[in-house]
């Protein structure tokens, strides 16, 4: 039996699956506070109908890193980086604590400058004092050697609670991405942490072994202690779970577009012949452009809980959520006490959603039931335009699936999948306002909970060859090994794969869903004069997004 747990801003929704059929679903309001006690009586209600020994798999996704960068709610992090000349990284500086430093390694990985070590304490004297306890080291060519940052680390290492490393994250070249990948690892890691230690001891006071693992944003699970090395990758694995749910069973649509509406964001992403579409450099979460591998997702601060206010004679809705709807006990007015009133939903209090919208009614001097119509009408027509930008979007660049470039292609959605406990309400109003043909997911409520727990464990690594030098190098790993200077394409493509394949089964990946393919292959000579002196060899090999065998 396979459990998939998905913690929400606004809910976490647990299922209970056995040879792909759904035996049980519960939901129960997220708790910030008090993360253990909401994971606790999620796990306790699924587990009164099975022993804990019957179960194999155990999965989690979760919105809350996502839900947190949205509203601006991420932990302050002092960001150190090691640019060297060429580029002045003011341009992409992040947070309130970003301190170039000296120091620098060229794009073969030489040191070519050593950093100063009073510069660097001075930078980590300036961060401490402003009471900042999480910490991102970033060198322009660490991912070539990152010696540098490894020294960094190793200097400060006592003075921060968290530092992380750029060389780690990713093994592409692209500096100012890396940073901010870099950035938000640090940002989101205080969450991932407490989610962590709630969901572990909940799964250990019932009794549930296993080891259990997390979605990433491609889809694909990492094992969850695993994760604690890269919180960032989990900061869309509510979008990869409703995808990954989707696929389950996808609308028969030349181009669809998934909308899971939450409690606190709507997510949405894009099926093309039922296939996802990936962002094969990095994803794009607020301002922040990363190198987070990841399905081509988008995210908007609207959901059923989101805070409606009047602003200047307007409504508006989001980002903030503070708390339920009225209708579920909450202070504030939202889009689901619109729904309640409007008689679309008959769950909550009836009464104190209309007490809601009377709040917003006094301001533009309207009946509540017409500030419902409002709040309702403007919900879907802020979710529609953001679906538009995201088209829009994607059909200024290549458009990229988890299988193929398809060259030349136009998206033209012909076809919503909704997903998300709101979703049927939604459905006649953005049929209405659309003209498109609108479907809503079967056990929609739960759909992110189905998707996690059928997710195989994936992964990818980036190896770097140098024969003149005769190194290997594959930064995600931290592995340097030597090579012959005859080393080819080739032997680097087999060597990636070994690793590849040892990387896997520590995250937990299984022989029979362990497909492997060559995503990336770059070769050029190094030429001294008039003579080829070596070879500068890059190749990325990943375990395939998809939905375990079993």
């Amino acid at each position: 039996m396979l459990i998939g747990l998905d913690v929400g801003g606004t809910h976490v929704d647990v299922v209970l699956i056995e040879k792909c059929n759904l035996l049980d679903k519960v939901k129960v309001p997220t708790q910030p506070d008090n993360l253990l006690e909401s994971v606790l009586s999620g796990l306790s209600l699924i587990l009164e109908r099975v022993s804990p020994e019957k179960v194999k798999r155990v999965v989690l996704s979760t919105t809350l890193g996502t839900n947190a960068i949205i509203q601006g709610k991420i932990s302050p992090v002092g960001v150190i980086v090691v640019s060297g000349p060429g580029i002045d990284p003011e341009e992409f500086s992040v947070g309130d604590f970003f301190i170039p430093v000296s120091g620098y390694v060229d794009h073969r990985g030489r040191e070519v400058r050593p950093i100063n070590r009073t510069e660097i304490l001075d930078a980590a004297d300036r961060i401490e004092k402003a009471g900042i306890r999480q910490l991102a080291v970033v060198g322009k060519f660490s991912v070539r050697n990152p010696t540098q940052e490894l020294a960094i680390r190793d200097l400060l290492k006592d003075r921060f609670e968290y530092i992380s490393l750029g060389h780690l994250i990713s093994g592409n070249l692209n500096f100012p991405r890396r940073v901010a990948t870099a950035y938000l690892n640090s940002a989101v890691q205080p969450i991932h942490m407490d989610f962590f230690n709630s969901v572990s001891e909940s799964l250990a006071r019932h009794g549930l072994t296993r080891t259990p693992f997390i979605l990433k944003a491609d889809g694909g699970t990492l094992a969850l202690d695993a994760s604690l090395e890269q919180p960032v990758q989990s900061i869309l694995s509510g979008p990869a779970a409703s995808i990954t749910g989707a696929l389950l069973d996808p609308p028969e649509s030349h181009a669809t577009a998934v909308l899971d509406i939450g409690g606190t964001t709507t997510d949405m992403a894009i099926l093309v012949n039922q296939v996802p579409l990936f962002e094969p450099l990095g994803i794009k979460i607020e301002q922040y452009q990363t190198l987070v591998r990841s399905f081509r997702t988008a995210s908007v601060g609207i959901g059923g809980d989101s805070l409606v206010k009047v602003e200047n004679g307007d409504i508006k809705i989001g980002p903030e959520r503070e708390g339920p709807a009225m209708a579920h006990g909450g202070t504030n007015p939202t889009p689901t006490d619109a729904i309640v009133v409007l008689g679309l939903s008959n769950q909550g209090n009836r009464n104190a959603a209309f007490q809601g919208m009377e709040k917003i009614a006094e301001h533009l001097n309207i009946s509540p039931v017409q500030a419902a119509g409002k709040i309702f009408e403007k919900t879907c027509s802020c979710i529609l335009q953001a679906l538009d930008s995201m088209v829009d979007e994607i059909n200024t660049k290549p458009v990229y699936t988890i299988k193929e470039l398809l060259t030349g292609y136009t998206l033209e959605v012909k076809t919503l999948l909704l997903i998300g406990g709101p979703a049927p309400y939604f459905a006649p109003k953005l049929r209405e306002m659309s003209g498109l043909e609108v479907v809503v997911a079967e056990n929609s409520e739960v759909t992110n909970a189905i998707g996690a727990a059928c997710a195989r464990t994936t992964c990818a690594i980036t190896a770097f060859a140098d024969t003149e030098r005769g190194i290997l190098v594959v930064p995600e790993m931290d592995y340097e090994g030597k090579i012959p200077q005859t080393f080819t394409k080739q032997e680097v493509i087999g060597k990636a794969y070994e690793l590849l394949r040892k990387k896997a089964l520590e995250l937990g990946c299984h022989e029979e869903d362990m497909e492997m393919e060559l995503v990336e292959q770059l070769e050029f000579n190094m030429v001294r004069g008039f003579y080829t002196t070596g070879r500068n060899i890059r190749v990325k090999v990943q375990i395939k997004p998809g939905i375990i065998r079993e």
